[in-house]
């Protein structure tokens, strides 16, 4: 399995719950707006830092399981772990905050 297939699986649940969470919760274009700067950030930290250690030789890839397209230092495929996470976890943010309102969620009641 090369890394861009498995990184692939991996957006695609990402996007598959942010569209669930767009759809069920209607967030606002601030969400968006919020989410879209928190991806930048990671893809920007991503690459910085994942240059240093690719540099400093803490790691390395199977270069057969590489498309071969690299920003700086970094296999493109390194960035579909930050926007993964800059998706999902605002979006099950949204769907959570969805189930504790919802009349089967908790209650304060004893």
């Amino acid at each position: 399995m090369s890394y861009a297939s498995l990184a692939a699986v991996f957006l695609a649940a990402a996007v598959l719950t942010a569209a669930a969470a767009a759809r069920a919760a209607r967030p606002s274009r601030g969400w968006w707006c919020s989410t879209l700067t928190v991806a930048l950030v990671l893809c920007v930290l991503t690459a910085v830092f994942d240059t240093v250690m690719i540099a400093g030789d803490l790691f390395r890839y199977g270069a057969g399981a590489l498309l071969g397209v690299r920003v700086l230092l970094v296999p493109v495929e390194d960035f579909a772990w930050p926007l993964a996470a800059a998706l999902l976890l605002p979006a099950l943010w949204q769907l959570l905050g969805l189930l504790g309102t919802d009349a089967g969620g908790p209650s304060d009641e004893c």
